[in-house]
């Protein structure tokens, strides 16, 4: 006969268990896929100035790591005010357009074209008109702004209007209706939005690097990848892909988590979930 508590210490010992396999199995199928890579190097004698084994790159990421994370340094503090821009003017805006439709009517649509403005095309003009630092700020704010401004705008929109009714019986007025009732109620849509934000600031400011590196300016993670192909410099520019890759998914990991211990009491997104 089984002991009495053995149930229950398996099915506390089954979270563990399904973490494992969430977290060890793409740690596996990386740990293969960089063996069939190295094979592929070592079988084929592929030049390094084509395609890198893991170990030269590996290699230059710890002799090169001077280099590279001061330049990684500069990316994430331009992703970092960027994506606080975007935050604060795409959440502020929003609070604006549910206030005001007309003021949503008006602006709205602009929004939406800098949105759908590709900024590769629109960094080299910033990159003319503004110093460098702030154009690649700017190009940045771009791309992080608009997610922001349409998730906060829907969710200040999305409010019940059964609580809606209930706050007018009582004679609510705009800013209580505001702050204890549609921010409230935005604020998942809000988080998903930051989420969003947060990679794609990452991206804008990559892409404007890139645009000062073909102007011979700049200094950040992007830059050193357009100097390095300028050199055939192979193994550093897959060193640096990685690092904005690895930064990247931190970026999305924190904001998740910063989601998750907002909504975790009251929202049901998060409490079906762990973080």
């Amino acid at each position: 006969m089984p002991p009495v508590g053995a149930p229950a210490e398996a099915d506390e010992a089954r979270p563990w268990r399904a973490r494992l396999v969430r977290f060890g199995l793409p740690l596996l199928a990386l740990a293969l896929g960089c063996v069939a890579w190295e094979l592929v190097v070592w079988v084929y004698a592929v030049p390094a100035y084509q395609l890198p084994s893991p170990l030269a790159v590996a290699t230059t990421l710890v002799e090169d790591r001077a280099l590279l994370f001061g330049s990684l340094l500069v990316t994430l503090e331009t992703t970092a005010y960027g994506f606080a821009l975007a935050v604060l003017g795409g959440a502020g805006l929003a609070i604006l357009f549910s206030q005001s439709r007309l003021l949503e009517t008006m602006l709205y649509p602009y929004a939406v074209i800098l949105q759908v403005t590709p900024v590769v095309a629109v960094a080299p003009l910033l990159l003319i008109w503004l110093p460098q630092p702030v154009a690649v700020l700017a190009c940045a704010w771009i791309v992080a702004f608009f997610p922001m401004l349409a998730n906060t705008t829907l969710g200040l929109h999305s409010v019940d209007h059964n609580l809606s009714d209930l706050f007018a019986l009582y004679g609510a007025s705009r800013l209580q209706r505001l702050v204890r009732l549609q921010l409230p109620a935005a604020l998942p849509m809000m988080l998903a939005g930051a989420r969003i934000a947060g990679g794609l600031s990452l991206v804008g400011a990559v892409v404007a690097e890139i645009a000062a590196g073909s102007a011979g300016a700049g200094s950040g993670l992007a830059y050193r990848i357009a100097e390095s192909s300028y050199r055939l410099n192979v193994p550093r520019m897959f060193a640096a892909l990685i690092l904005l890759s690895v930064a990247g998914m931190a970026v999305f990991g924190l904001l998740s988590l910063a989601s998750w211990l907002i909504l975790r009491r009251w929202h049901e997104s998060a409490l079906s979930r762990g973080p």
